[in-house]
């Protein structure tokens, strides 16, 4: 502290120690709300646990947009013979830019603002896609764009037709930017309608069509900012896939005039840390849905797996049939979260789906802090018997649910709780589930029908100021 000209030694010096005395005043106060402050922090985030009790990894905080300029070249495709025109494929031009980024370490292929019409694309290790504002890449409506190949389709390894882009293997894969993704649906569409009302038993797969987005087998893949809409068939799928975000994507499908059947949103197949976060979602189907596996053995199959560690956080939905469905091919789920979401619409929030021929644990899932208007159910649970198939084993298969919890809600409902005994099909011993450890808290709920809770079908059902139509229910 310097003497300021004109002021005398003996004040200069009372000013110094004054001010250095205010300062060691104003830092020993600080210093201890600066502790508390950070060790409330601290404590906040050492709460921040899955439903089991394990900690979340701050890696589900981590979620800055993709840096572009560090992900190598860019490619721009209309440098590269590929023109702006909807009319023409340019499957053959585009992969030819893929391939071109990949043989040269890497980089970002570049969607301009124009639409370009394309067939299956497959992207290779270092390769990104990056849609620019008013770009569209728009699937082909003829399914012989789309070559048959070994892939992953309702629970089952086979032979089906690749989606419009594909990642297979890869450590790193990013698709971003403000443009979209568009299937082209509508002539799909039209013909799954029409072979139904040629063939009522037809199933989801006998009409030829493909998905938008597969990627398999990789890791630290992430999706944001984009548009993803007109899926012939499922939206986005990622089987066996760890570590992945969808941040801030819109994805969308018909349901008038034309619907869209099948068109989910997000299917996790076997998947290990995935966070879908500030998400908007509204499909002729399930908005989320988690898959793995079907069948009397799907448990016995090393091509089947388990969803571990899910987080759906900060989404608003529209219409959908289920906000989160767990099935309808799928053997276990553990540590599923969803909170923080806005709904209009949606047929169901809460959807369990108990197949007679695969067994399936669905265990520790937390739904909370919900709003919602002109939901069907609240919670819904029966038996999924569509395309039911015990492939030649006699005895039906049994299956748990247990440790989910669904709290601080706020829900505009037709039904409340749509929770149905086991399926035993005339025989007691054959086919059941067993409920149990459920938790309903803080739930403000108005409901039309099923406004009561069945308590034995569920064995420790706890209930906490939950009022139903203004009237409190408890144990």
């Amino acid at each position: 502290m310097k003497r300021p000209p004109g002021l005398a030694g003996g004040k200069f010096i009372w000013l110094k120690h004054n001010y250095y005395f205010q300062m060691k005043m104003k830092i020993s106060l600080s210093v201890p709300f600066l502790l508390v402050s950070i060790i409330l922090q601290l404590h906040a985030f050492a709460q921040e646990n899955f439903p089991d009790g394990t900690p979340i990894p701050d890696w589900f905080r981590q979620n800055n947009t993709a840096d572009m300029n560090k992900s190598g070249k860019r490619y721009r495709i209309t440098d590269y013979n590929v023109k702006n025109d909807s009319t023409v494929i340019q499957t053959e031009k585009l992969q030819a830019v893929i391939n071109k980024a990949h043989d040269n370490g890497g980089g970002v292929i570049v969607i301009p603002k124009g639409t370009f019409l394309s067939g299956s694309l497959f992207f290779k290790q270092g390769t990104h896609l990056f849609l620019e504002e008013g770009a569209r890449l728009k699937g082909s409506d003829d399914i012989s764009n789309f070559p048959l190949v070994m892939t992953r389709m309702e629970g089952q390894t086979l032979k089906y037709f690749a989606a419009l882009v594909n990642a297979d293997c890869l450590d790193g894969f990013t698709i971003s930017g403000k443009g979209t993704l568009d299937g082209n649906g509508l002539r799909y569409w039209k013909s799954f309608w029409l072979r139904r009302q040629f063939n009522p038993n037809c199933t989801n797969m006998d009409e030829m069509r493909p998905r938008l987005v597969y990627v398999s087998k990789s890791k630290n893949v992430r999706i944001s900012g984009i548009t993803c809409m007109n899926s012939p068939f499922w939206t986005t799928h990622f089987y066996k896939c760890e570590n992945v975000k969808l941040l801030n994507l819109r994805i969308l499908s018909s349901k008038t005039p034309v619907k869209a059947p099948s068109t989910d949103a997000v299917d996790i197949d076997g998947c290990k840390n995935f966070l879908i976060k500030n998400c908007y979602m509204s499909v002729n189907d399930d908005a989320v849905a988690l898959k793995g596996g079907k069948g009397p053995l799907a448990d016995k199959d090393e091509r089947n797996g388990g969803n571990e560690n899910i987080i759906i956080e900060d989404c608003t939905y529209g219409f959908c049939h289920g906000v989160l469905t767990l099935g309808s091919e799928s053997i276990h789920n553990r540590n599923v979260i969803l909170r923080r979401i806005k709904i209009q619409n949606a047929v169901r929030l809460l959807w369990l789906k108990m197949r007679p021929d695969t067994p399936q644990e669905y265990e520790y899932v937390l739904v909370e802090d919900v709003e919602g208007t002109d939901v069907g159910n609240f919670l819904f649970i029966r038996p999924w018997t569509q395309f039911f198939d015990l492939k030649g084993e006699k005895a039906l298969r049994n299956s748990i649910c247990r440790n989910i919890t669904m709290r601080n809600i706020k829900l505009d409902c037709d039904n409340f709780f749509n929770v149905g005994a086991s399926d035993n099909r005339g025989n007691v011993d054959a086919f059941t589930y067993k409920l149990s450890n459920f938790t309903f808290e803080n739930l403000n709920i108005t409901a039309k029908r099923s406004l009561h809770i069945d308590t034995s079908i569920v064995e420790n059902f706890t209930l906490k100021n939950v009022t139903v139509n203004g009237k409190p229910i408890g144990n």
